[in-house]
């Protein structure tokens, strides 16, 4: 996983409550495989018409170049646990998502995945969106932040510094790229050790490991 130190770049908005991971990533582009990618297919039923034609409104079709942060409402990531919502967030070129609140289930598939979900006020939203400008950053002056991971804070030159909480445990593992995997191989001295140990009282309870140590 890439580790998220400090990201830069344009943001996007979309004023909307109860962003469903259906909407995210519709259920037909779910047969695709990681390495495809979801990029493409992010808010398609937003973003593109029954044609398959850009909906010319619609703030991400207005953008210049690929956001790094989106501004949303209450209840992002909500619905069913569709892992694919983050993948095709992550895969557009999203790394950070500042909401009222987020869906516990979005949240931690979030976190496992790279992406930085920050839950802010309606006034702290509402600061951010201003900054961005609601009409998606306009037709190629689009206004960028940074947001410093390990500061806490989201800055930009003309923008009060916005401060935001992360669980520490969260945040190390962003800020080290770990995903579970890696987290839990960190542990692998400890875990070989148990295992030495836990044979050495019960060698039967895998029987060719300790007959070829033996040997």
């Amino acid at each position: 996983m890439q580790p998220f130190t400090t990201v830069s770049g344009a943001g996007v908005v979309l004023a909307r409550d109860n962003i469903d991971t259906d909407q995210l990533i519709p259920a037909r582009f779910m047969k695709r495989t990681r390495s495809e990618g979801y990029g493409d297919q992010l808010l398609y039923d937003l973003r593109f018409g029954e044609g398959g034609e850009p909906v010319p409104g619609f703030a991400l079709n207005r953008m210049a170049e690929r956001p790094v942060l989106m501004v949303a409402g209450e209840n992002f990531g909500c619905g069913s646990s569709r892992e694919a919502a983050v993948y095709a967030l992550v895969d557009h070129g999203i790394r950070v998502v500042v909401a009222g609140s987020f869906a516990d289930i979005f949240r931690g598939n979030a976190a496992k995945n790279g992406l930085l979900t920050i839950a802010l006020s309606e006034a702290g939203r509402q600061r951010l969106a201003s900054f961005i400008g609601e009409a998606g950053a306009g037709t190629g002056s689009a206004r960028h932040l940074t947001i410093d991971l390990e500061a806490q804070e989201i800055r930009a030159e003309g923008l009060k510094t916005t401060g935001f909480d992360v669980d520490p445990g969260v945040k190390r593992r962003l800020l080290l790229g770990l995903d579970e995997l890696s987290e839990t191989l960190e542990d692998e001295p400890q875990i070989a050790a148990f295992e030495a140990r836990y044979l050495e009282g019960a060698p039967w309870v895998v029987p060719n490991v300790a007959s070829a140590e033996a040997g």
